[in-house]
């Protein structure tokens, strides 16, 4: 999985899952656009790839999304990890709440997502895209209503992708982690009454580490996924099947 010469963008790339895809990406030879919030987090990260470049922005704001994207320019991929989670049951929901996860977990992938196709296919065609999911999008965790939601809806989205954009050579895919050791992941699993059932359910016996989503998407970007558009890959250590 060799990717030179090509050139990838990664949204929430200054931390967890985008940062490891990234630096990922960036090992095995693409040149990385990195669009975080943090200007801290994209410093630390074009340090440790060697090189790239690095976009701040807040994804949440539609109009900074889409300015994001006209900076990056055309790119061969697009790997949508920008995600947030606010913890509230259907009871607890707030507008605010709402807002805030949707704005970044699937409106901010369907805008950027937009404008990548658009460059794409102003290039000629070809690329494909990677939206990152979630098994919250096929099981029920209490007080994730909204993250549940809008990881559900960008799956669906991604589907559509994949329909519309393949006359044009461009590939969508869904990747749906389990529980991923992340800062965003700590806050809703850091307790052990609660972690412990939850890992029991796993066959591996164990949560996913960031590497190993990463090391996922760079499959689902390769040569050797060319025939997988439209599909989700879970990446659950056997969750969703037992």
């Amino acid at each position: 999985m060799d990717f030179s010469g090509q050139s990838v963008i990664v949204t929430g790339a200054g931390k967890g899952i985008g940062r490891a895809t990234a630096r990922l990406l960036a090992e095995r030879g693409a040149e990385v656009v990195a669009i975080s919030r943090t200007q801290s987090d994209l410093d630390a990260l074009v340090a440790e790839m060697g090189g790239g470049r690095a976009i701040v922005a807040d994804l949440s704001d539609g109009k900074a999304a889409r300015e994001a994207m006209a900076e990056a320019g055309p790119s061969d991929f697009l790997v949508n990890c920008a995600g947030t989670n606010v913890l509230q049951s259907l009871l607890d929901m707030t507008d605010d709440g709402y807002d805030t996860v949707m704005d970044i977990n699937l409106r901010s992938a369907l805008i950027c997502s937009q404008e990548f196709a658009r460059a794409r296919i102003a290039a000629g065609g070809g690329g494909a895209i990677v939206n990152i999911t979630s098994i919250a999008g096929y099981r029920g965790f209490p007080d994730h209503l909204c993250y549940a939601a809008s990881k559900a809806g960008l799956e669906a989205a991604t589907r559509v992708m994949a329909k519309e954009l393949g006359p044009h050579g461009i590939r969508a895919m869904a990747l749906a982690p389990t529980v991923t050791m992340t800062e965003l992941a700590a806050a809703a699993w850091e307790d052990p009454a609660k972690s412990g059932p939850m890992m029991a359910r796993h066959p591996v016996g164990r949560f996913a580490e960031v590497e190993d989503v990463a090391r996922a998407v760079a499959l689902l970007l390769s040569e050797d996924a060319v025939m997988l558009t439209g599909s989700s890959l879970a990446v659950d250590g056997g969750f969703l099947s037992v």
